[in-house]
């Protein structure tokens, strides 16, 4: 127990937060963070039944996905590059478990990618992004090339990692993930069709094709 005095709120002690590696045997424990206030007859019962928790918790906060964009886009020619980025952000949220105070962090850490096609690639830690217009068709390490005309819906799964800390303690890992699917691209392939005329624009500049 530590030192500090804990007065926001009745039966508050202070307690000093250590972790350890398992294994080894016997395990070695370091000091992590000193003088958290828990508010609990039994501090360490809490926090185990909140470490417990925290992974159910994290999975029904309300993490909002990524937004998914594409170059071109709505729509693009078979057999070219199409440029594919997410946007995700960090989110933090509060909650009250077991009468403590918890601050969760979720962030964003891979991407699966479902072109539509049949193809899938991930998880991966490219998010993509946006490319300047002069560079559109280029290939990037989230783009794909359609190999047939049709409609397609790109999905995107969002694997985020979480973190914890209980009224204001250290940040604790959650485990697992937050698997957070964005609402699905529409996209729709054409065929490029070219045309060869015998019109020499030099000579004809009005001339079909000029």
């Amino acid at each position: 127990m530590g030192e500090h005095q804990c007065t926001a709120a009745k039966g508050g002690q202070s307690v000093d937060w250590y972790r350890s590696l398992k294994p080894p045997n016997p395990q070695v424990w370091t000091l992590a963070a000193r003088a958290t206030c828990i508010y609990a007859e039994k501090p360490r019962d809490i926090l185990a039944e909140i470490a417990a928790q925290i992974a159910h918790e994290f999975q029904k906060s309300p993490i909002q996905p990524a937004t998914v964009g594409s170059q071109p886009g709505p729509h693009t020619l078979r057999g070219q590059e199409t440029n594919f980025y997410a946007d995700a952000t960090v989110q933090e949220f509060n909650i009250t478990l077991l009468g403590q105070k918890v601050h969760i962090t979720a962030t964003p850490a891979t991407y699966t990618w479902n072109y539509g096609d049949g193809t899938l690639w991930g998880p991966t830690i490219s998010a993509g992004a946006p490319l300047p217009d002069e560079r559109i068709g280029e290939q990037t390490k989230t783009s794909h090339i359609y190999t047939a005309t049709g409609k397609y819906a790109i999905n995107l799964t969002t694997h985020f990692n979480g973190t914890y800390t209980v009224n204001g303690g250290p940040n604790l890992p959650i485990p697992g993930q937050g698997n957070i699917a964005s609402n699905p691209l529409g996209l729709t392939v054409w065929r490029a069709v070219t045309h060869n005329y015998a019109d020499n624009c030099n000579e004809n500049p009005n001339g079909v094709g000029c």
